[in-house]
């Protein structure tokens, strides 16, 4: 699909540390351009100048000498970005032992590798939200600095949690699980502000935390508000304080309108969100990551006759999976901001895209779609000079697909060009 024409001597590769030379430049060629999603206008016949890390030039028409990337029978659009992954694990059969028997180190080294697949994918940036601090800060630090191939990560680290609740350690030994509880677990109005400045000391861009219960958690504590209001209040307080935004994990109406009431950024899941969630949402302008796939993904496996899930969870799974998507209808339906995110880690790593045909099930065109994972996402996480969008002076991440996502959005789980900041990751 992609035919780099050029000299032997590439500097541009993975494996020469994920930088870009600053003096190197690069023609790409392209067929069909969707450069801002938020517009929706596809361009046709041109030529992406990129020198070093960034665009520098949008030229008309199939133009340039020396390095040239040959994308013109390719759809090019900007790098995708998801607002909800966990890179440090995957679901499996193994899971409740892996939390005991791996090391932050040897969970950074999983990262890396689910790290690289994402970009393969044709994520180029993400959002994780929800690990061990030493080992999501770790692989962050290390994308970052060039030493492994991955997105960008936006990372928040371990989830500022109520105790016994959603994102605290369960159904384990008491011991074991004294040891394991991260710092971020926390009970009353000071106890959470601590929590919350605990995390921004240790490295946090975002706060996450869990308004509510969660599928995965091994405890039948139900899914609905777990802080109180007065704890809900002072999270987000300190968090805005600390200059980060704060977004919730949030099932239950309960959890999910106190939670907006006390001024939070963005909802993750809302599975049981109601009308006054969707006023609530619109007055102050929250955006809403549905994670659609992880509620598919968490609703087959429980229903499967190869179930690895407990009890507690698999009864919970059965009761958010098949509601995601009406929820996600109502919400765009209602006027809600919507921003893609997959909750991967739930699902499987690389396959992040098939949430696209799920949004789009819940009414979203497919220039809607790409919208939440482009444009959208980058507002949502504050980072619109960063990513979301192909334009003079912004770092150089883009995809390409054979066909056109917008008359079908499934395209977008065939990437087959992949740069990141400059670099070529995938050519195929």
């Amino acid at each position: 699909m992609a035919a780099l024409t050029s000299a032997p001597a590439l500097a541009q590769s993975p494996s020469s540390g994920g930088q870009a030379s600053s003096d190197q430049t690069t023609f790409v060629q392209v067929g069909q351009l969707l450069a801002e999603p938020e517009r929706g206008i596809v361009q046709r016949d041109k030529t992406l100048v990129i020198r070093g890390n960034q665009v520098v030039e949008i030229r008309e028409g199939f133009v340039g000498e020396g390095r040239i990337v040959d994308l013109r029978d390719s759809f090019v659009l900007p790098g995708l970005i998801d607002s909800h992954v966990h890179l440090t694990s995957q679901q499996n059969p193994n899971g409740r032992l892996e939390e005991v028997t791996q090391s932050n180190a040897e969970q950074a080294f999983v990262g890396a590798r689910y790290a690289r697949r994402t970009l393969m994918a044709g994520f180029t940036t993400v959002a994780d939200l929800g690990g061990s601090n030493e080992s999501v800060f770790a692989l962050r630090d290390a994308i970052r600095r060039g030493d492994v191939p991955g997105p960008r990560v936006i990372a928040s680290g371990s989830a500022v949690s109520v105790h016994g609740g959603h994102g605290d350690i369960n159904g384990y030994r008491e011991d074991v699980m004294h040891i394991l509880s991260p710092e971020s677990v926390c009970s009353g109005v000071d106890d959470c502000m601590r929590a919350v400045r605990t995390q921004v000391r240790a490295g946090a861009d975002i706060i996450k935390i869990t308004a509510t219960g969660g599928v995965l958690s091994n405890t039948a504590a139900g899914l609905a508000q777990q802080f109180s209001d007065e704890e809900l209040g002072s999270i987000v307080a300190a968090g805005h304080r600390m200059g980060r935004q704060v977004t919730a994990h949030a099932h239950g109406a309960d959890g999910i309108n106190s939670f907006l009431r006390a001024g939070g950024d963005s909802i993750e899941h809302g599975t049981f969100l109601d009308d006054e969630s969707i006023r609530l949402m619109r007055r102050e302008g929250v955006w809403l990551v549905p994670t659609l796939l992880a509620g598919d993904f968490v609703a087959r496996i429980a229903s499967s006759p190869d179930n690895f899930f407990t009890p507690a969870q698999s009864a919970k799974a059965l009761e958010v999976g098949p509601r995601m998507v009406d929820m996600a209808r109502r919400a765009h339906e209602g006027g809600v901001r919507i921003a893609f995110g997959t909750d991967t880690g739930v699902s499987a790593h690389g396959d992040n895209a098939q949430e696209f045909a799920l949004l789009v099930r819940a009414g979203l065109s497919p220039l809607e779609a790409i919208q939440a994972a482009t444009a959208g996402a980058a507002q949502h996480l504050r980072i619109t000079g960063e990513a979301g969008r192909i334009a003079t002076g912004m770092p150089a991440d883009l995809i390409a697909v054979s066909g056109d996502p917008l008359s079908d959005v499934t395209e977008l789980e065939r990437v087959r060009f992949v740069m990141k900041a400059g670099v070529i990751y995938r050519e195929d």
